[in-house]
């Protein structure tokens, strides 16, 4: 289960005794002193094990902390005990806990080490405040050892950029990580107050309006940000959002000329978008192309050596496409972040686009997922995706070789020749001369599914085997004139035309209801998004399909 909600904050303590870090003498003995610590500060948990001998202690709260605060006290508990696991409160979007009863990875489960009715008694009666403040203050010297810590460090997720205004009204990368994840740099940002308003002053620039900010704070897009407002009470929260947003405008609207006389952020965060193409932003290294061109490009070689997850089933080998077209719109814009509909993403592979959307589901749900949703789809914008490399791979995609030539989604011969055919053509693509082990290598497909795409391609004169039985492409059929004989480039012009009917529809849709529009902060109001999501207003990837092909 997750551990921090949508407004950035925790109800319990999560502490994870790992064996694998230190071996089962440790997590006894940290677990045993842990015990005795709490118990010394009037604290109770619930506790359970890990059939490979880990164990969780869960401290509920009475009153929800901020996850600056809990990361505090876990990092300061994970000084003294070895085993103490500080990852899972570290990570806002991402952290989290398997419960007792929850399927174990390698096999059983998780089992409370008490008896059902004392766990059920610890959970209805949590910690008070004042047992909260206890135990920081037990660990008020240990708190400020890992705060000083954190400012020799360096801080690279939030790497330091200049505040410019960017295509679409998106903020920089490292604004962007500020308000999902709440960690910043301490050298920049001394206090929580000062990160928040930074945010702000960017989501300002970039064109955002107060009730943007609100909603990704309400949906828990934004959980870092709205972390910082936790201090608060629920009730005025929103009250100390609008008054920092008023100081962020009048900042922005003092805002001089620089020395070479430019305005470096705009006077009114409602005024013109910039039009300014990303290879035009200036040195912001989200916005440098050959920055993104090698992100990329490591990102190709992460779908490569994770690829073998899917194997060959249909579901698999969709899934496998889907990320294709992923890979193939962050080349076409230069950039990781992909904001494209799920109908334009059906177009580039051949599927429906509800399948989309469920494969889209799916593949961010994964434990250390290549694609991440940053934010979801709104009016007339499609969500906005961003390109993820996981840790696991990062040492091994950056080491290998860049595979060399385009990544294609599914081109519209394939709809007919099938998905293991388009598979086995773009391997001999980069690799020409390929026995048919090695492509079975390459491929992740089984041999009988190689063999069958290797017989219709070649029945079409698509690839060739030469005389040491290795096979190759054949550069004179082409792949757009085989589309057309079979009928699929009608197919495809009728699924984007169906796709632009569906968006005029939409377009109308927001028309008419555009006072309701403006007022909805939550994604469970009544507002039809999956009906008529749709891609951006002015180019999609479905266009830029048609354009290559037609």
């Amino acid at each position: 289960m997750r551990i921090f909600g949508k407004d950035g904050t925790c109800a319990a303590i999560f502490l994870d005794f790992d064996s694998s870090i230190a071996g089962l003498e440790r997590v006894q003995a940290d677990v045993r002193a842990v015990q005795t610590w709490l118990h010394s500060n009037g604290a109770r948990w619930i506790e359970d094990y890990s059939p490979n001998g880990g164990r969780h202690l869960y401290i509920p709260l009475a009153q929800r902390v901020t996850f600056s605060e809990a990361r505090d006290l876990v990092e300061a508990l994970g000084t003294r005990y070895r085993s103490l696991d500080k990852t899972p409160h570290q990570n806002v979007l991402h952290g989290c806990m398997r419960t007792p009863g929850s399927p174990h990875k390698r096999g059983g489960h998780q089992e409370l080490a008490m008896s059902l009715s004392m766990a059920y008694d610890v959970a209805r009666r949590p910690n008070s405040p004042s047992i909260w403040a206890a135990m920081t203050k037990d660990l008020a010297a240990e708190i400020k050892a890992v705060r000083a810590l954190r400012q020799e460090e360096s801080f690279s997720a939030t790497a330091e950029a200049p505040v410019i205004d960017h295509p679409a009204g998106r903020m920089s990368r490292s604004m962007q990580v500020l308000a999902q994840t709440g960690m910043y740099d301490t050298n920049r940002y001394v206090s929580d107050s000062e990160a928040r308003q930074a945010v702000l002053v960017s989501a300002a620039v970039a064109g955002l309006h107060l009730v943007d900010v609100e909603r990704r704070m309400l949906q828990g897009t934004w959980p870092g940000l709205a972390s910082f407002y936790a201090r608060y009470a629920a009730r005025h929260r929103l009250s100390a959002l609008r008054r920092d947003w008023q100081n962020a405008v009048r900042y922005l609207t003092k805002t001089t000329a620089t020395s070479d006389g430019n305005i470096n952020v705009r006077r009114s965060p409602t005024s013109q978008q910039n039009t300014q193409p990303p290879a035009l932003l200036g040195t912001n290294p989200i916005s440098d192309p050959d920055a993104e061109h090698r992100f990329i490009r490591t990102w190709r070689n992460a779908l490569r050596i994770r690829e073998v997850r899917y194997q060959e089933s249909r579901t698999g080998m969709a899934r496998r496409m889907v990320l294709r077209s992923l890979g193939e719109a962050a080349h076409m814009t230069a950039s990781r972040f992909i904001e494209f509909g799920v109908r334009s993403i059906a177009v580039a592979t051949g599927l429906d686009h509800t399948t989309v959307a469920t494969h889209l589901r799916e593949l961010r749900a994964e434990k250390d997922p290549l694609v991440t949703l940053v934010e979801e789809g709104r009016g007339t914008k499609g969500d906005l995706y961003m390109l993820t490399v996981p840790e696991e791979l990062k040492a091994a995609a950056e080491d290998a070789s860049w595979q060399k030539g385009k990544i294609h989604a599914l081109r519209p011969v394939f709809r007919e020749l099938g998905l293991p055919a388009a598979f086995v053509y773009e391997a001999l693509e980069h690799s020409p001369a390929m026995s048919t082990t090695e492509i079975v290598r390459v491929t992740r497909l089984s041999r009988s599914a190689v063999n069958e795409a290797l017989d219709v391609l070649a029945a079409w004169n698509l690839i060739t085997r030469g005389a040491a039985r290795a096979w190759s492409t054949v550069a004179a059929t082409s792949l757009k004139h085989l589309a057309e004989h079979f009928g699929v480039l009608e197919a495809v012009a009728a699924q984007i035309q169906r796709y632009r009917n569906d968006r005029i529809i939409w377009r109308e849709w927001l028309a008419k209801n555009v006072n309701t529009v403006a007022e909805l902060l939550s994604p469970e109001d009544d507002y039809p998004w999956e009906m008529f999501e749709g891609p951006p207003d002015e180019w999609s990837l479905s266009d830029m399909a048609f354009r290559r092909i037609g």
